[in-house]
């Protein structure tokens, strides 16, 4: 397995993303990826099956400290009582002491990010939290945390696929050695069957979704987590890692269109 490292996080590039599955289906799904060989899962305090996830984990045979795991505060938890609440509550389902990543789901509105970012290190600094990040932050979001409050984040997890541009997100964050965590990196299911993606898979013996990962996981400081319920998902996913792509391909995907963003909550920043 790939491993993206900065500031002594060392992060599986591909991992399992859980948003949508809850109960039995996400514990099975869980304890099928562990089985598999996944060891960095996702989950968040808004998917309600942290509790899932935590069961499946316990169940797996898998040592804790063998696992990337993370979660995240929802953006209307984040006044430091709420966000301290919320940590509890999600180390209570997960059924562990600490998560190796605890992120800032989407910035609220108006956010103080100093204010945030400080009780955000202030949960690592009593080691319920191993690594701090965020999610969904702009450029202009990552400068006041990283430039102004020096906030040590080791990610940023924002929608990223091939029909999507970062070019600026990604300048920015390797600027400051940050590695992007991409959801949604097959487009929450739209390229599995892109006519263009699905020309390149047929000459690598390939899926269009491993094609679309691989140009992921090909990028410099770039992880994903697909969502993945069936066990030849999961594989499959897996073995886009062994995929490799020519400059052909790359020059395929590149001329796909680039602005399609399909995560669009009403409290969304504003894109820059």
């Amino acid at each position: 397995m790939k491993t993206i490292t900065t500031r002594d996080n060392a992060m599986p590039a591909l991992g399992l993303g859980t948003y949508r599955m809850t109960g039995d289906v996400c514990r099975a799904a869980v304890e099928s990826g562990l089985a598999l060989g996944y060891r960095h899962l996702d989950t968040a305090q808004m998917y309600a099956n942290e509790d899932a996830v935590g069961a499946a984990i316990a169940a797996s045979g898998v040592k804790r400290e063998a696992i990337h795991l993370t979660t995240k505060v929802w953006w209307q938890n984040l006044a430091p009582d709420a966000m301290r609440r919320a940590m509890a509550e999600s180390l209570e389902k997960l059924r562990t002491s600490y998560v190796d990543l605890y992120l800032i789901h989407w910035p609220a509105p108006e956010m103080d990010v100093a204010a945030v970012m400080e009780t955000l290190m202030a949960l690592q600094a009593e080691g319920l939290a191993k690594r701090i990040g965020v999610a969904n932050f702009t450029v202009a979001l990552l400068r006041k945390a990283l430039e102004e409050v020096r906030a040590p984040l080791v990610c940023n997890q924002v929608e990223y696929h091939v029909l999507l541009d970062q070019t600026k997100l990604l300048t920015y964050m390797r600027s400051q050695n940050l590695p992007l965590v991409a959801y949604a990196p097959l487009a929450q299911g739209r390229l599995a069957e892109h006519p263009a993606l699905g020309e390149i898979a047929k000459k690598h013996g390939a899926s269009p979704a491993q094609v679309a990962l691989a140009w992921l996981l090909e990028q410099q400081d770039v992880a994903a987590i697909p969502k993945a319920s069936r066990r030849e998902s999961q594989q499959g996913n897996l073995d886009a890692l062994k995929l490799r792509l020519d400059n052909a391909d790359r020059a395929a995907i590149a001329g796909l269109p680039k602005d399609q963003r399909f995560v669009k909550p009403a409290f969304h920043p504003a894109w820059d």
